[in-house]
């Protein structure tokens, strides 16, 4: 008892020794002027497809983690010196979102128009014509003749391998066969290599691909955005392997 006749008081059972912050289970943004809410380590593409709204995407996959290579997933966050990646941005309490502003559509139409610029001009004749994602990203955004004129990146045709096709040409350096192979397949055989216009996808020291890992493998093929690589045709390739064998005999 004090002097005064009042019981002290116990501040440590009061706190409970350490206080523990708790975390909320929501966080609230507001996504094109709408107020919305996420859970915590969301990015803003995940919320974004949650509510409907389309956002393009070429190195972005979900069987991958985030790769944040090809930024035509950029966003508008007020506030931003930059527009961000929308497929690597996690939301953050209060955050304003604009995922179609005229300054985000100006953004994703350079960008498209720059790999175009850098892609060859053969979609009719390409074995993936119909599906690919770049050409569904340049339609929707009502890309034309590419207003840009670059030095294209020409390489010879890999078609060394009995299982897999690879045109380097067609590459557009999304990262998506790198990272599949390692985290899916868990083989390792594709690595980034080179800087700037040079870069590009190699294999070891930078030699054609012809791995027996890709038997019965394509992961990396059915996750190219693009025609960069191609499935063999089984009996072709066969009949080539065999020839090739013989000559050798």
């Amino acid at each position: 008892m004090s002097p005064s006749g009042k019981s002290p008081v116990n501040h440590r059972a009061n706190t409970g020794g350490t206080e523990k912050k708790s975390v909320p289970n929501t966080i609230k943004v507001t996504l094109n002027g709408a107020e919305v809410s996420g859970h915590p380590s969301m990015t803003i593409l995940e919320l974004a497809q949650e509510h409907g709204i389309d956002i393009p995407t070429l190195c972005y996959h979900p069987q991958l983690p985030p790769i944040g290579a090809c930024r035509i997933c950029v966003v508008e966050v007020e506030g931003s010196r930059t527009l961000v990646a929308s497929c690597h941005t996690p939301i953050a309490p209060n955050m304003v979102i604009h995922t179609h502003s005229p300054k985000v559509l100006e953004a994703r139409k350079v960008i498209a128009e720059l790999l175009l610029t850098n892609h060859p001009d053969a979609c009719i004749v390409c074995d993936k014509s119909s599906l690919c994602e770049m050409r569904k990203i340049a339609t929707d955004l009502e890309i034309g003749l590419p207003r840009f004129r670059v030095k294209k990146r020409y390489y010879p045709l890999e078609d060394v391998s009995p299982y897999i096709i690879r045109d380097l040409t067609k590459c557009i350096l999304c990262r998506r066969c790198v990272i599949a192979c390692r985290e899916i397949k868990k083989a390792n055989i594709f690595a980034m290599a080179y800087r700037g216009f040079h870069s590009k996808v190699v294999v070891d020291q930078d030699q054609v691909l012809d791995k027996p890992d890709c038997q019965s493998c394509d992961v990396c093929i059915s996750l190219c955005p693009v025609g960069a690589l191609a499935k063999r045709d089984g009996e072709a390739a066969s009949e080539e392997r065999a020839t090739e064998l013989t000559t050798v005999e």
